[in-house]
């Protein structure tokens, strides 16, 4: 066997174990920062207050205006606050919207970063920033954006609900699949993929039988961090582009969006690229699409586009879009195919092999 391949590891830190968050202040001062702005969305901002309140003077307050896809008009904000407040650093607790403020932040400052994850996006461990404007969402890279720290407390997933444990997970499965893929893949990722993946189909069954399952939430934590990894170093696909394309010109959903296409792009690639997806076939059991379909049915996720009301008239818009600039992928995509694809998602059909 030849090898040919370059790999480049995550810049962040990462700190990973029960009650490692209740030692932020220590991660602070070893960035030599003394004053932390706490990002959050507003649907968390009481634990992003209670947070400031523990790090007490080395708080410069909260920011909990953090919003999915990153739209440019909130980043620009939580700039303007921070600067007034005096801030040296940003603390962002949460999910993707969150971790995603403080990357554009960074982007524009070079602000740094304490990211604590409270879902299993997998952003915070990526080069790869979002942003919205317009109506039309547009993707980065760029190491600025890295977060410095990653604290991962799998305590703090305890209270992620069922629903968007499931989604959440099924977001991070679909950063590793689509690496296995990459025109720039290599054999470490692939590695980190295929365990992150197993961590999670083995995780998400647990925390809807007990939602308090901490080994599970751990395990689940766990995968989403490999997923995320994977993400961070390889090309995204096809998958990423349809994703980003109704996130940003239809407002659906993040996770929610992901989990629906899922086996769909997966399903679509496999017929090219079936060789190089077996990890898939090997940990869901079966051929990629349908196996990933009944693996996100089993589970209670969401598998139709029709139930965030767009219409088969936005499917073509979307198709539109999202073949205009395509990203790299191993299957070609046309309108026409992807319109197709769009439909099926659309409808809820499960994919043939």
């Amino acid at each position: 066997m030849t090898l040919s391949f370059t790999y480049q590891g995550s810049a962040a830190r990462i700190v990973f174990g029960r009650g490692t968050s209740a030692r932020i202040g220590e991660w602070i001062e070893k960035l030599g920062c003394r004053s932390a702005l706490v990002l959050s969305t507003p649907h968390q901002a009481s634990d992003a207050e209670a947070l400031a309140a523990r790090l007490g003077s080395l708080s410069a307050g909260v920011f909990a205006k953090a919003a999915m896809h990153t739209p440019v008009a909130v980043t620009d904000e939580a700039v303007q606050v921070a600067a007034k407040l005096g801030a040296d650093c940003v603390v962002s607790l949460g999910g993707g919207s969150t971790t995603g403020l403080g990357k554009a932040m960074a982007l524009r400052t070079d602000i740094p970063q304490i990211v604590i994850p409270t879902t299993y996006a997998g952003s915070e461990v990526t080069p790869i920033l979002g942003q919205t404007e317009g109506g039309q969402k547009t993707t980065l890279r760029d190491p600025k954006v890295v977060p410095e720290i990653v604290i991962y407390d799998p305590d703090l997933t305890l209270g992620l609900p069922v629903a968007m444990s499931v989604t959440s997970g099924l977001n991070a499965i679909a950063h590793a699949a689509e690496g296995l893929y990459a025109e720039d893949r290599n054999p470490i990722a692939s590695l980190m993929a295929a365990e992150g993946m197993r961590a999670l189909k083995d995780a998400l069954p647990a925390i809807i039988r007990d939602a308090q399952d901490i080994a599970a939430r751990e395990k689940a934590l766990y995968g989403a961090w490999l997923c995320g990894t994977v993400l961070g170093q390889v090309a995204m696909s096809l998958h990423h582009k349809l994703c980003h394309t109704l996130g940003g010109s239809f407002d659906t959903s993040h996770a929610e969006t992901h989990a629906i296409m899922l086996p769909h792009t997966i399903g679509f690639n496999a017929a090219v690229a079936g060789d190089l997806l077996r990890p898939v076939a090997e940990v869901f059991g079966g051929p990629p699409g349908p196996a990933l379909y009944d693996f996100a049915t089993s589970v209670g996720a969401p598998t139709r586009l029709k139930a965030f009301g767009l219409t088969e008239t936005d499917l073509d818009r979307a198709a539109e879009i999202a073949t205009r600039n395509p990203y790299s992928n191993p299957r070609p995509i046309d309108r026409g195919s992807i319109r197709r694809l769009l439909q099926q998602a659309w409808d809820g059909t499960r994919p043939r092999a």
